[in-house]
């Protein structure tokens, strides 16, 4: 491939592409070393393609293969990362049969199967891991709640966990369930004030990280490695927790029944979540290798209409999108510090992997093509 072939698909799309919105210029270096400037401007970046492989992905045009090229380390980026990952309509995104494997399984009846598959793929690795780059006081893996921009991470965290209690209006020798227990983040803050929690989770090595959080603790937790969906319990809950699972739950009325079935009448359930205005928009890259199987952001508005035809009634609901930002924002920043430390014990790929899907996270949320939301539900303490 010469660099006339690399370079030459790539300006015929800046000039169409841009044609009718400010320019952005960047410059793409080829395997030969040299080095061609596209746009007017001073370039913000430059790709860098190592071999004939990352050329062909930046010729491709597609968003999907050039991400696939920089986590193998056939293309990089020298300069400013997030104006690069803002390109993300230069480059073509169209991948239906994606579309069709992401949704069939709910199709075929395998759900169920699918979601173990799916949270199994982005959490059984190690804890240390995700603890790169997490807070270090609760090791949440949802927004914080920022009092200004420039908060610690950890007192954002705090914070949030505090109204995620506030909200449920617990009484005194509370049973809660939580859906998703994460890395302990709020079993660990609400058994330290004498809440009785039931953590659910999927993934083996979550499973793992609490049972041993809970015993060196002595908490009053129990946790159970079953799915939401099949889990039974003999009592009722005075509350449910859902952070960040949601996702993971695209049946949104089968859901909500759930949670019914679950509460005593006048229980809560608190909820956040990361949201868009269609699952059309969410990238390749994040349906195959972030988040693949059945796994969709919140759409608010179906949502709300399940709410109405339930038995369950909205009590609160906050805009999350900026604190998402922030959070994801601190996230990257940790990763990128912890670099040599993750390259050397889990390799290059998956730092490179987190670090496009963190900041490309945090770009989304701040550019309002992520949103995100926090919100309670209630059961009528005359439901039966």
């Amino acid at each position: 491939m010469n660099d006339v072939t690399t370079i030459r698909p790539i300006a015929l799309r800046h000039r169409d592409y841009y044609a009718t919105r400010p320019a952005v210029s960047f410059a793409v270096r080829v395997a030969s070393g040299r080095t061609f400037e596209v746009g007017p401007g001073d370039p913000r970046f430059t790709f860098v393609a190592r071999d004939r492989r990352g050329e062909e992905a930046l010729a491709s045009l597609d968003q999907f293969r050039v991400a696939v090229a920089y986590l193998e380390g056939w293309l990089d980026v020298e300069g400013d990362l997030v104006s690069a990952l803002a390109m993300r309509g230069f480059f073509r995104d169209f991948h239906p049969l994606v579309w069709l494997g992401k949704f069939a399984p709910s199709l075929l009846g395998a759900g169920a199967a699918d979601d173990r598959r799916t949270i199994s793929s982005h959490y059984d690795r190690e804890s240390e891991f995700f603890l790169t780059f997490l807070d270090r006081r609760h090791r949440c893996y949802t927004q914080g709640s920022f009092a200004h921009d420039d908060e610690p991470l950890e007192d954002a965290m705090t914070r949030k966990l505090d109204l995620a209690l506030a909200s449920l209006d617990l009484p005194a020798d509370a049973r809660v369930l939580e859906v998703g227990g994460g890395w302990g983040a709020f079993l660990e803050h609400a058994g330290r004030r004498g809440v009785e929690v039931t953590a659910l989770t999927l993934a083996a090595e979550s499973e793992r990280f609490l049972t041993g959080l809970v015993a060196r603790q002595d908490l009053p937790v129990t946790v159970v490695r079953q799915h939401f969906h099949e889990y039974r319990s003999e009592r009722r809950f005075d509350a449910v927790v859902n952070m960040g699972v949601t996702e993971h739950l695209p049946d949104y009325g089968r859901s909500l029944r759930r949670y019914a079935e679950l509460l005593e009448p006048g229980g809560r359930v608190y909820l956040d979540a990361f949201a868009m205005r269609s699952r059309h928009r969410i990238s390749t890259f994040m349906t195959r290798l972030v988040y693949p199987g059945r796994s969709t952001p919140l759409l608010l508005h179906r949502y709300l209409a399940h709410v109405a035809r339930s038995p369950l009634r909205l009590v609160e609901l906050h805009d999350e999108r900026h604190n998402y930002f922030l959070t994801c924002r601190e996230w990257a920043r940790r990763l990128d510090a912890a670099r040599d430390e993750v390259v050397e014990r889990w390799g290059p790929a998956l730092h490179r992997r987190f670090r496009l899907f963190l900041w490309a996270s945090a770009l989304g949320f701040d550019s309002g093509l992520l949103q995100a939301y926090r919100w309670t539900l209630e059961l009528p303490a005359d439901h039966r």
